[in-house]
């Protein structure tokens, strides 16, 4: 797989990540199963994956399934919520510092190359946070800095105390709100984007419509997008994408990852999955190039489509901002 850089400061990864989040939820692969996925996902290439101190287990896992290979992979994590709380944020320096080192021992490791604060607190000003992380930086407990969900002013004010070299948010054909101004100021500043969800938790894969039934320990359950409703509202857009794979004989979720890779040369997807033939599928993504025509043939339909349905329930959103 060919690599792509994240910024400015240095930090080259696999042009598609693997989003581990996964693999540590209701529903997912045993141990077994996820650390195979894991090692199965560098064997194709794939050299930056991507966890979270909230992630349950998750940096555990990924930690051992990366232990043989850790000088060859970039690991991202995440600090910024309370311990044991339910999306409450903290980014005190004391809990910056106390989550890096539970981190680096549930990682196994003696570094983080990308730490990423989780969500913005709001009590905190960020240029601490940056200042808080480069102090870790100059310890060599972290080598690149990163940012979660944040608006265009917040991304300058950190940058001006800590350069950064990438920035977490989720961006897709289904939720494209990074257009309306982070991706300009990243491209200005030299800072990559590292899209989540790029395939829409599943929507654009083509395998879901509004006669769908999540198990009953699907979060998806509990997002407004994915009510029935909307899942109906919001076909238009999975029709587009499954016609446009169908013309260039692709699956829908490859044509869901190269347009996310053809809108900038410093996005790096980090699509998740709990199926080794998905997993395969999305790499194989990386390779499908969309031609301008049909990149244009997308935008259009685009400007026709309106997708319906908040991200996520009123009271997490309040909680956690966006």
């Amino acid at each position: 797989m060919e690599s792509r850089k994240l910024g400015d400061c240095g930090l080259e990864v696999s042009t598609l990540g693997y989003g581990c989040m996964g693999l540590s939820f209701p529903g997912a692969p045993t141990k077994e199963e996820a650390i195979k996925l894991i090692r199965s996902a560098f064997d194709k290439g794939v050299t930056f994956f991507d966890t979270a101190l909230r992630y349950g287990d998750n940096e555990l896992l990924v930690g051992e399934a990366l232990a043989p290979i850790r000088s060859e992979v970039v690991i991202a994590t995440k600090f910024g919520f309370k311990p044991d709380a339910q999306f409450e944020v903290d980014s005190r320096p004391k809990s910056i510092r106390s989550a890096v080192e539970t981190s680096l021992g549930r990682l196994g490791t003696d570094h983080i190359d990308l730490l990423y604060q989780h969500r913005i607190d709001p009590n905190v000003p960020i240029e601490e946070v940056a200042g808080t992380v480069n102090d870790l930086i100059q310890e060599g407990k972290v080598k690149y800095f990163g940012l979660c969900e944040v608006d265009s002013g917040t991304i300058r004010k950190a940058h001006g105390e800590t350069p950064l070299s990438a920035v977490q948010s989720e961006y897709s054909l289904f939720y494209r709100e990074p257009e309306t101004n982070v991706l300009q100021t990243l491209e200005k500043l030299g800072i990559g984007l590292v899209p989540f969800s790029p395939l829409g938790k599943g929507f654009l894969t083509g395998t879901i419509s509004a006669e769908t039934t999540f198990d009953e320990t699907d979060p998806r359950n509990l997002l407004p997008r994915f009510s029935e409703g909307n899942r109906k509202a919001n076909q238009a857009l999975v029709d587009l994408v499954v016609a446009v794979a169908n013309d260039k004989g692709a699956a829908p979720a490859q044509i869901a990852l190269a347009w996310l890779l053809a809108q900038k040369p410093f996005i790096v997807p980090i699509p998740g999955t709990s199926k080794l033939h998905r997993l395969q599928e999305n790499i194989d993504g990386a390779k499908v190039t969309l031609s301008q025509d049909e990149l244009e043939k997308i935008k259009g339909a685009l400007e026709t489509i309106k997708i319906v349905g908040e991200r996520y329930p009123s009271q997490i959103q309040k909680k956690i901002g966006k």
